[in-house]
């Protein structure tokens, strides 16, 4: 199918959503970008964004709806995953039934109209966006972070020194059991003494 590559990014999307959101701490959800700027959305907020907003977009924009309440309760940081995990899950599940007319048929984008699948790379692009977003705010918290498109500094670096690419969790099932026992994430080996920045002086 012409746009299985579609369905196949927004399978690994969802991964790496939950990804990010397993490194942080609970106590890390009120943390803003700056603590006396409320322009930057929290770890909470962003994670309530991430909900609402997907929730919104296949719904009224590609016309999936799960049937489920797109916050969980209680808001907290393994609620959210298992929520978003449930949801986006069954989202998958309608993207993989779907033919090439579905994906042409043109459908309204706030006030244009666009093709299902111009929507669907836009809703991948900020989804991205916002897990950006909080991979930077996982630096600022000093946290390690594990791979999410290649290695990291804490994976071993650059990959222009064949650092690895290693991700916290296996699959989305590891993620989740992991997760619901305090975390068993994939050990970290660190740079070992190689830059992790491309001018680090």
């Amino acid at each position: 199918m012409r746009y299985a590559f579609l369905v196949e990014t927004y399978a690994t999307e969802r991964l790496k959503v939950l990804s990010v959101w397993s490194e942080f701490h609970d106590e890390d959800l009120p943390v803003r970008p700056h603590a006396t700027d409320r322009r930057g959305r929290s770890v909470h907020e962003q994670m309530v964004h991430q909900c609402v907003s997907e929730d919104l977009w296949f719904r009224n924009m590609l016309g999936i709806d799960v049937g489920a309440p797109p916050l969980p309760k209680p808001e907290t940081r393994l609620e959210f995953i298992r929520r978003y995990a449930e949801d986006s899950g069954k989202r998958l599940a309608a993207l993989q039934s779907k033919n090439e007319n579905w994906w042409e048929e043109t459908v309204k984008f706030f006030d244009v109209q666009r093709s299902r699948a111009w929507v669907m790379v836009r809703r991948v692009a900020h989804t991205s966006h916002h897990r950006g977003q909080l991979m930077a705010m996982l630096r600022m918290l000093g946290r390690d972070i594990h791979s999410n498109y290649g290695p990291t500094a804490d994976t071993g670096g650059l990959m222009a020194n064949h650092a690895p690419t290693i991700y916290a969790y296996s699959d989305l099932d590891a993620l989740l059991a992991g997760e619901e026992h305090g975390g068993a994430k994939t050990a970290l080996p660190g740079a070992r003494a190689k830059a992790v920045t491309e001018r680090p002086e």
